[in-house]
């Protein structure tokens, strides 16, 4: 990465978690240099990771010379307090304390409803089960729809002309919101219904910050158990 920092920075963690491509995107935003370590989730969790979020045991964890920030929406704030000039990269969190709080709220907001609407609407194979969550889902796109116009002021990203702390927040999400599409044959973050988002989560997906960082739908699939295709393939 060209005008990289070069720091001892460890990221535990598996490369399909939205909450750790967070934290990834943020270090790439920052130019630090970074090394992910693949952790097992699985009991009997990695020692690794036990050892360095002995509370939650959860993922990510940054290691930043040997010490843990665990949570990632800590470790994204910590990112962006630590490396302040990191190769003429921006503020993720907006300058204006104001602004900086409606960020941090929506983001709040985030985590309350999208991760729990995913991970229940995954394994769900009732058809009106599947609708039900799907109209949850899009309630949530609805007032983020409603909150980038506001947050992003006219511009093309919720941080305004540059991918920040609310755009990382939602977009870390959007490989498994367009598996989900594909997977559940369901409209969630429909062009017609959420034009402004819509045209949001292809500027994200082509920023140099975050191409190859958001998995593709296809590798949440075979998470799904459902080929690109939209046919059933057998579960690794």
């Amino acid at each position: 990465m060209a005008g990289a920092v070069a720091e001892d920075v460890k990221v535990l963690g598996v490369s399909l978690s939205p909450f750790v491509i967070r934290v990834l995107i943020a270090l790439r935003l920052k130019r630090v240099q970074y090394e992910l370590v693949e952790v097992r989730l699985a009991e009997p969790k990695s020692e690794t990771l036990v050892k360095s979020n002995p509370v939650y045991k959860k993922i990510p964890v940054l290691l930043h010379r040997g010490k843990p920030i665990c949570e990632s929406a800590v470790i994204v704030q910590y990112i962006d307090e630590e490396w302040t000039d990191g190769g003429g990269s921006s503020s993720i969190l907006p300058a204006a304390p104001f602004d900086r709080a409606i960020a941090r709220f929506w983001a709040v907001y985030i985590d309350d409803k999208l991760p729990a609407l995913i991970r229940a609407m995954r394994p769900e194979k009732e058809a009106a089960k599947v609708t039900e969550l799907a109209g949850q889902i899009r309630q949530v796109l609805g007032l983020l729809e409603e909150a980038f116009a506001v947050c992003g002021k006219g511009k093309g990203f919720f941080g305004g002309d540059a991918v920040g702390y609310l755009d990382i927040a939602l977009g870390s999400c959007l490989g498994w919101i367009v598996a989900l599409e594909k997977g559940k044959s369901v409209k969630l973050l429909d062009a017609e219904e959420f034009p402004q988002l819509a045209e949001w989560a292809d500027r994200f997906l082509a920023e140099e910050s975050v191409k190859g960082l958001v998995p593709d739908a296809d590798e949440y699939l075979k998470i799904l158990g459902v080929a690109a295709v939209g046919t059933s393939t057998t579960a690794a």
